[in-house]
């Protein structure tokens, strides 16, 4: 696997609640938290935009209730 930077979100504070995200080339995209770093999630940046315009629309919000 080839290696690449790991950019923290600019929405992760300090400590240990960070995401970081790493692109291999356009069409690979990783995924990862501080807390479980050799836990990584790969993804495309078309399912990854279209996760997030699901959660910013609220569609996702179900997902988090008991």
């Amino acid at each position: 696997m080839r290696t690449s930077q790991w950019q923290k979100s600019s929405f992760s504070g300090e400590g240990n609640a960070c995401l970081y995200v790493s692109a291999l080339d356009s069409a690979t995209i990783r995924l990862r938290e501080s807390d479980e770093p050799d836990t990584i999630l790969t993804t495309t940046p078309t399912a990854l935009s279209a996760l997030i315009r699901s959660a910013k629309a609220g569609r996702l919000d179900h997902l988090g209730t008991a």
